[in-house]
């Protein structure tokens, strides 16, 4: 297995820098090769602009297709090209990350503007009558699969069908669902601690436990049953979920879940 590690966290002494340390000796361990991309070290640069796209920036600029006219031309700046490379490369992708403000840290997110380009990540495929784009289970990284592991500072009642700051899945759906399975990858159910704030010393070893156990059974786990947009269960071109198909009572985000 060829794991890039996409690593979010300004402190390499935090509980996300001791498990992504940890998924790294783990996989490595089990013969696997491993790649790190570390944000924070490597000073990424998180906000989208001109420089981007070198001579293909038009003015005004128009992020979609300068992106996607500079990743034709190869002339997209080194750091983007190299995280792309890095994506083609590897099978699975894991992203190491807490939960800031209901979402990924901003770097992480600058990560994903910058590295998920036009006619790499999206804009690609035919359109027709029985096709809108490859995407949702198609595309350009499908084959791979992704991991988000996540770390939350509030306790999981909180997390919860009930709970105040919604059900986890709802709140990671635009990730799993609207960045990872748009471009083609399958999403693995995710590792999420909870109450991390509030953690002892001592419950790191049931933690770091836990994770090893999820890492070494990557290959065997099955992804999130996400339908795919192209296979019959949407209406084209209106992508909406053809009657019927829900599970009584469903609504919401797991309409898209089989």
């Amino acid at each position: 297995m060829k794991t890039l590690i996409v690593y979010a966290h300004p402190e390499p002494k935090s509980l996300n820098g001791s498990l992504k340390d940890l998924a790294v000796s783990t996989l490595e361990s089990a013969g696997h090769e491993v790649r790190v991309s570390d944000l924070y070290a490597m000073n990424w640069k998180a906000t989208v602009d001109a420089a981007d796209y070198g001579p293909h920036a038009s003015s005004p600029l128009k992020v979609a297709l300068d992106s996607g006219r500079a990743f034709d031309a190869g002339t997209l700046t080194e750091d983007v090209r190299a995280e792309q490379e890095k994506l083609l490369w590897a099978d699975t992708i894991i992203f190491q990350f807490p939960l800031w403000w209901y979402t990924m840290p901003a770097i992480l997110k600058g990560w994903v503007d910058r590295v998920f380009t036009y006619n790499f990540a999206y804009g690609v495929g035919e359109h027709s009558d029985i096709r809108y784009g490859d995407r949702f289970g198609e595309g350009t990284l499908a084959g791979r699969k992704a991991l988000l592991s996540v770390t939350a500072g509030g306790p999981e009642s909180h997390y919860g069908p009930r709970g105040i700051n919604g059900p986890i899945d709802d709140l990671l759906f635009p990730i799993q669902h609207g960045i990872l399975y748009y471009p083609g990858i399958e999403v693995l159910p995710p590792f999420v601690l909870h109450g991390v704030d509030r953690m002892a010393g001592d419950d790191y070893a049931d933690v770091a436990k836990a994770w090893e156990q999820r890492l070494l059974t990557l290959e065997s786990t099955e992804p999130i049953a996400f339908r795919r947009q192209n296979f019959g269960d949407y209406e084209i071109p209106s992508l909406h979920l053809k009657g019927g198909l829900e599970p009584a009572g469903r609504k919401g985000f797991g309409l898209h879940v089989r």
